[in-house]
């Protein structure tokens, strides 16, 4: 049965655990319009307000935006439809990082930019939602339709007549790129680029000439029908195929074991993945990519698998095992820790979001990961031996010694009060740097939220992201941890965070440099200028909206500045700027470091 987008089903846990956004569906557009459609208004009946209730209905409410003359009549328009909520960040990249958080939120995000200024400026924000499969719908204020095939040169380009530039920037980081610079086929190019975005899960590209975003045109006269997601078919004998295999494969084995990968997004499988560890006893583990998407209270996880900087006993347990599932993997360098995984082919299964690949074995096509998993789950064979042996190797962790009064913090003892804070009613946004490694060994409640940007790696990225996820979750209170150095490269848009009053807690990390490089190859470059940080959040405030700012060296400061945020401060945003040695950092960053070094510095093969 086809689901209407404007009510998206998030790939959340039916029993409220921690889930995902949207995709994975064929989108159809309806042509025809039904004799009791509502006709719009003549002044309404244009582009700008087409484009508008058609983000309204694949379930966008909140806009990211700067202003350029090129988009302006635009962004009048887009601000006309009651149901959307325009927002304006301090630069592109901003809004691009917002929509991105949001879309993590909601299943799709949209930003609106100018014309090359602004579209190569958002693009980096673009190519990080490319890479982590998120639908983004990233709308461009385009030069005057009367300007097209001229040789004409205008400003905001390189200063040459060919208008081509931005548009072929984007095609290398979005699935799908409309040149509107008519009104005859707008509504199609518009209802193809969004419908795009949600049955891809990727970003797209839609440029609007300046001068059209006004004008009415009879196409727009009726108010759209809705799109119609049709859901993705697994070939029916290609899927038994690949259960039988699978079974055969797994019923031979000793001690299986799953591991959740990031595709679980994209795949929409999050549920029937668990629905698989209920039903075959198996350890279940996440990478670190997938953190968030892998239920943790589940009586049978066993933490995040990551090679030599796994969470504890967990990778002895997968690595060695005689059968291991992942689910929507990625393994790149990183994931891989410097490709040093122990990991062998023939003990594999690797589900792709539409393929399995049995071991050594053969490829089968056409072939949904949530199907596979439904029907895995009917006939898997019941075998609880490798969390057995995961119980019987567990030691708990010991607790980092207690600071003595005045002691310098650390943070080991920073994160012990930070997992106190997590609830059902909290998300956690890591930026990338130590934070990757320290937020992954917080436990995760039932319901709690957690983002991070691993494959693409952009500092900077978790001010907008936090900024979009917020505006999208308001019943949650965002807890974001953002280094210092890339708080510098993003720090305005907390200016946006305050206009639109939330009440986040952002944990600004001094350790007065680029941590994650350093140890991965250390120099003078990696050291930043220390800003007074507090000061210049209070200086954006501005004695304007509710915000509140200290800083923290001590244990005792820590907990009393906690207490504050979440009781006295609960509806403000909160920033608390914790200030730790240089060299303060995660084991888990020094293995890892190490390690990704060896790998960069690998000698060129012999020619």
């Amino acid at each position: 049965m086809d689901t209407k987008i404007g009510s998206i089903d998030y790939c959340k846990p039916t029993n409220g655990d921690v889930g995902s956004p949207p995709n994975g569906s064929v989108a159809t557009i309806h042509n025809s319009v039904p004799s009791s459609a509502i006709t719009v208004n003549s002044c309404d009946a244009t582009i700008g307000r087409y484009l508008a209730r058609r983000l309204v209905q694949a379930g966008v409410t909140d806009i990211f935006s700067v202003p350029g003359d090129f988009n302006l009549t635009l962004l009048d328009h887009l601000m006309a439809e009651p149901e959307l909520n325009l927002i304006g960040c301090c630069n592109e990249l901003n809004a691009g990082y917002a929509a991105d958080g949001y879309a993590r939120s909601r299943g799709v995000g949209a930003c609106a930019v100018t014309f090359t200024v602004g579209g190569l400026s958002v693009l980096n924000a673009i190519a990080g939602a490319y890479s982590e499969n998120l639908p983004l719908i990233c709308i461009v204020g385009g030069p005057n339709s009367n300007d097209y095939g001229t040789n004409r040169i205008l400003h905001h380009t390189i200063g040459l007549p060919d208008f081509s530039q931005e548009l072929r920037c984007f095609q290398t980081v979005t699935c799908y790129q409309a040149v509107v610079n008519n009104l005859e086929d707008a509504h199609e190019q518009i209802d193809i680029a969004i419908s795009t975005a949600l049955k891809e899960s990727k970003p797209v590209y839609i440029s609007i000439s300046c001068n059209l975003a006004a004008i009415p045109h009879h196409t727009f006269s009726r108010a759209p029908v809705p799109f119609s997601l049709a859901p993705r078919l697994s070939n029916k004998m290609g899927l038994e195929a690949a259960v039988e295999a699978t079974l055969e494969f797994l019923n031979k084995a000793v001690k299986p074991v799953m591991v959740g990968g990031p595709k679980l997004r994209v795949a929409k499988a999050c549920d029937v993945f668990v629905e698989l560890a209920d039903a075959s006893g198996y350890a279940m583990a996440a990478m670190p990519s997938a953190k968030g998407l892998v239920p943790e209270h589940h009586p049978h996880f066993i933490g995040t698998y990551w090679g030599a900087v796994s969470t504890p006993f967990c990778s002895e347990i997968v690595e060695s095992a005689d059968a291991y599932i992942f689910a929507g993997p990625i393994f790149n360098d990183y994931s891989s820790v410097g490709y040093s995984l122990l990991l062998k082919k023939e003990k594999a299964i690797v589900v792709h979001p539409d393929r399995v690949t049995v071991a050594n074995g053969p490829t089968f096509g056409w072939v949904q990961m949530s199907d596979f998993f439904r029907e895995l789950a009917k006939r898997v064979k019941r075998n609880e031996t490798a969390y057995e042996n995961y119980h019987r190797i567990f030691v708990p962790e010991g607790k980092p010694l207690k600071c003595e009064s005045k002691e310098p913090l650390r943070v080991n003892t920073m994160f012990q009060h930070i997992q106190k804070m997590l609830s059902s009613e909290t998300a956690v946004i890591a930026e990338t740097g130590d934070s990757w490694f320290n937020c992954q060994k917080l436990k995760l409640p039932r319901g709690c939220g957690y983002e991070f940007q691993m494959q693409y790696g952009s500092i900077g990225w978790s001010v907008g992201a936090t900024l979009g996820y917020a505006q999208a979750s308001p019943e949650k209170r965002v807890l974001a941890f953002i280094g210092d150095g890339s708080f510098q490269v993003t720090a305005q848009d907390i200016s946006t965070m305050l206009r639109n009053r939330q009440k986040t807690i952002i944990f600004l990390i001094n350790n007065g440099g680029y941590t994650i490089e350093v140890e991965i190859h250390d120099g003078p470059y990696n050291v930043i200028k220390n800003w007074n940080y507090t000061g210049l959040v209070d200086a954006i405030h501005n004695g304007e909206g509710n915000c509140w700012t200290t800083k923290v060296r001590y244990e005792e400061e820590l907990v009393e500045a906690i207490k504050t945020a979440t009781m006295e401060k609960k509806d403000c945003l909160c920033f608390i700027e914790v200030i730790l040695h240089k060299d303060d950092t995660s084991k888990e960053l020094l293995e890892w470091g190490s390690r990704v070094s060896a790998a960069n510095s690998r000698p060129p093969n012999p020619q």
